[in-house]
């Protein structure tokens, strides 16, 4: 633990290179704090921040940089990380302009957070963790050819034609629904195979055309992802240098952004911040991910947050996800009508 003038140092070179991307002088820390000591004073305290591996220099002659434990501790002093209320007032007017669909939240959600903290922004559609069926109906198109649309917990739709062995009317499709859509609705795929029922072989065919589609939606191994902000990145200094940027523009590419950004047991409410060399991956080993879940617990949960360089505006990311990720789960459980949403403002940052 360090102590206060040690502390007010480190914080203001993280809040400097945060700023200006740049290396953090002596001077500049003095005429930062106002500490009523000398410059030689607050070099001396910044060689022993280096010894601790708070901070380091580029090269000797430089000033100085915040390490992955620097911001570590300098995150840990952020208090109070919430938007203005002129800021929470707006967004939520924004978003209550749009129409009440799921996408229109995620491509608005994803777009305002990317242009508030200039860095790239991901949300996921929201999903449980097993494929359950809300409803589904059948269409009938020609004699014995029928349309499946089957609903989804998380406002997921899928189609599936099928074709019966005998003619039948749309009056029989009725029946067969309001008995599926009354024995299945709310269970997922295992449930529904599990479950025992005298079914004709109309209803069998319907049920297996159910089951198929559910065990390719569970099957899937991308969540649904918004992203926006990459073009932020390619202004940040950081990456000036191809590689980085070549690196992460293959993980988009690749669809596999989400799967090495999201840590390991991200559950529950709450703004998680995770620094550099912190990541599991090391492929975003030079990268903070600051991140969060929304939506219905145990129903349709999904994955809110911003992806940028260690210099990062942690108060506003934080701040930023947290508002965001509270908002959407209140709005996904408005729109669906059940459940407790995630909440997660005010942020608690872990």
């Amino acid at each position: 633990m360090l102590y206060p003038r040690a502390a007010t140092i480190l914080n203001s070179i993280a809040r400097q290179y945060i700023s200006r991307a740049l290396p953090v002088s002596s001077a500049s820390v003095v005429d930062d704090c106002g500490l009523a000591v000398s410059s030689a004073t607050i070099r001396n305290e910044m060689t022993l921040l280096e010894e601790e591996d708070y901070i380091f220099r580029p090269h000797h002659a430089a000033g100085s940089i915040p390490s992955d434990k620097g911001y570590r501790y300098y995150v840990g002093t952020l208090e109070n990380v919430k938007l203005p209320l002129a800021e929470q007032r707006l967004i939520s007017h924004l978003f209550h302009q749009v129409e009440k669909e799921l996408e229109e939240w995620l491509n608005l959600a994803v777009t305002l957070i990317a242009q508030r903290v200039q860095n790239i922004a991901i949300v996921t559609v929201p999903r449980p963790a097993a494929c359950q069926l809300k409803h589904f109906e059948l269409v009938l198109l020609h004699d014995n050819l029928a349309l499946a649309v089957l609903v989804f917990r998380g406002a997921r739709v899928r189609q599936q034609l099928i074709a019966f062995e005998k003619a039948t009317s749309q009056a029989d499709l009725a029946l067969i629904t309001n008995k599926l859509n009354a024995a299945y609705s709310g269970l997922t795929g295992s449930h529904i195979r599990a479950k025992k029922m005298a079914l004709s072989p109309a209803e069998r065919q319907v049920t297996d055309c159910l089951l198929e589609l559910m065990k390719t939606e569970d099957g899937q191994e991308h969540e649904e992802l918004y992203i926006d902000g990459l073009h932020f990145m390619f202004n940040q200094p950081e990456f000036s240098r191809g590689q980085r940027m070549l690196n992460l523009m293959e993980l988009v590419e690749q669809r596999r952004l989400v799967g090495v950004a999201v840590p390991e047991g991200l559950e529950g409410p709450g703004v998680r911040v995770i620094i550099g060399q912190e990541n599991k991956a090391e492929v975003i080993h030079d990268l903070s991910v600051v991140i969060s879940r929304y939506g219905l617990p145990d129903e349709a949960v999904g994955t809110i947050g911003v992806i940028g360089p260690t210099r990062m505006p942690y108060a506003h990311a934080i701040s930023t996800v947290g508002y965001l990720s509270s908002l959407m789960s209140r709005l996904v459980a408005e729109l669906y009508g059940e459940g407790t949403p995630v909440e997660s403002s005010p942020p608690e940052v872990n």
